[in-house]
């Protein structure tokens, strides 16, 4: 698939020298130097500072930092990745957590700095081959999960409703007797397909938890963006959805963003007809088409349209895995 029309995997990064003064004066403690160099990252759209720092004598560690605006709700996040990355063991190929402070409602994460790179995009299939490789054997590594962590339903239970939300919300579009003639339901503007099986992918969605459900720790949030790779090694960052559940799980998450960054279409590279995945097929592709037709939330201006792009993948894997005409 071409990405030339496909919406970035970016947001709004803040510079280094926007960050809280004290909490660059408490990582500079930390490093017990001062910070002469930093180098914002892109990707990743959280409205935070992601940046390589060095300092005057040549160490160098990566620094992820937000604060309560524009979007409070980055905090909390910021937050679950530091209690899940503090708690991640050795076994995880991820960069290890070397301190985190939260000040002044900030939360800033201090990472060991890795030299890798993010996937090229479009895909190159070399290194999509490896990041599947990766991605599996990190399931068979993580079960059962070597630390506590929440079900995936619970993590996810708020966010995978997407049809049974564009159900509800067109039933009471309709019923509303107050409505002007022209006004249409919730369910305006979808797929036609997915207007006419409506009722039936809401269904099929409500089943998804039980579907999902396993004993793996899983990232739950694997794309292009959160994965680094270097010559001989393939790392996973950002790990604040970390959670329990069947160990096909992250593979099949990351398939809507393989096929709409360029790789090939999710059906051929995870072709296991279980009911089950199909289920969690269902709840992932009515996220991603709900949260397309919302507003773009303060300070992440392209989510939405990422959202979308990947909800037309998954619309696509969807009609193929369910066969409904």
């Amino acid at each position: 698939m071409s990405t030339d029309n496909n919406p970035p995997a970016s947001g709004s990064r803040v510079p280094w020298e926007e960050v809280h003064p004290l909490v660059r004066e408490a990582v500079e403690g930390f490093l017990g130097d001062q910070v002469v160099e930093a180098v914002t990252q892109e990707g990743g759209f959280s409205p935070a500072a992601a940046v390589r720092l060095r300092t005057s004598d040549g160490r160098r560690v990566f620094v992820k930092a937000v604060g309560p605006e524009p979007n409070p709700d980055s905090v909390r996040i910021y937050r679950s990745e530091l209690r899940n990355a503090a708690a991640l063991p050795e076994s995880v190929p991820a960069p290890k957590l070397l301190t985190a402070f939260e000040l002044e409602g900030w939360v800033a994460l201090v990472f060991e700095d890795i030299e890798a790179v993010h996937p090229a995009m479009p895909w190159r299939r070399d290194e999509l081959d490896r990041v599947l490789t990766a991605v599996k054997e990190m399931a068979a590594a993580l079960t059962p999960s070597p630390i506590e962590a929440p079900t995936i339903g619970e993590v996810m239970d708020k966010s995978f409703r997407g049809w049974r939300t564009l159900l509800a919300e067109d039933a009471a579009e309709d019923a509303a007797e107050d409505a002007a003639e022209d006004a249409a339901g919730d369910a305006a503007g979808l797929d036609p397909w997915a207007a006419r099986h409506l009722a039936e992918l809401a269904e099929l969605e409500s089943g998804w938890a039980t579907a999902a459900a396993g004993d793996t720790l899983v990232h739950a949030d694997v794309r292009a963006d959160n994965v680094m790779l270097t010559p001989d090694r393939v790392y996973v960052v950002d790990w604040p959805w970390a959670c329990l559940a069947a160990p096909w799980y992250d593979q099949v998450a990351m398939l809507p963003s393989v096929g709409m960054q360029g790789g090939p279409a999710p059906h051929e590279l995870f072709d296991d007809p279980d009911p089950a995945v199909t289920a969690v097929i269902a709840a992932i592709t009515g996220y991603f088409v709900r949260q397309g037709r919302l507003p773009d939330p303060p300070g992440l201006p392209t989510l939405r349209a990422f959202q979308r792009a990947q909800g037309v993948v998954a619309l696509d894997w969807l009609k193929r895995r369910t066969g409904w005409v």
